[in-house]
């Protein structure tokens, strides 16, 4: 797949976020990933702050894949402040979570999000899950050819 796209997770659990790069790393999807520990360091990628600070902020992500239950700021609250920044309310966000709450599911889409999926338990099934997710979000899906501005 396409090399020059960023994804960028936000996941807090180690597991999940290991998971998740060899579901990816089996799809053949050799993206650059960032990975964000928690909803702060997400924000700060975003905005090229903290850490990030000076990072080139033309270099969008392709796809934010969301954990909801994230330490410092959660998965709600950060797709809230996406959503409201027009440096970043384009962005594909797609919801992967181990969340069943229906609540959980109408308040993401509610906020924007372009896509919700539970993570499976079995490991063929998550593989399955991100195989599509990376075909679709990385190959077929047709973003804005320029989003907002950046500072």
């Amino acid at each position: 797949m396409n090399t020059a796209k960023t994804i960028l997770l936000v996941e807090d659990n180690p597991d999940d976020v290991k998971l998740t790069l060899r579901a990816l790393q089996n799809c053949n999807i050799a993206n650059k990933m960032v990975v964000a520990g928690d909803g702060l360091e997400a924000l700060n990628y975003l905005h090229g702050a903290g850490a990030y600070a000076g990072r080139d902020l033309s270099d969008r992500p392709a796809v934010v894949l969301l954990d909801l239950k994230l330490p410092k700021i959660d998965g709600l609250e950060l797709l809230r402040r996406m959503r409201a920044d027009h440096r970043t309310k384009l962005l594909p966000v797609v919801v992967l979570t181990s969340s069943k709450e229906e609540q959980d599911i109408v308040t993401s889409y509610d906020l924007g999000a372009n896509s919700y999926i539970r993570k499976p338990v079995d490991f063929d099934r998550f593989v399955e899950a991100v195989r599509q997710l990376g075909l679709y979000w990385l190959l077929l899906n047709e973003p804005p050819l320029a989003g907002p501005p950046m500072p």
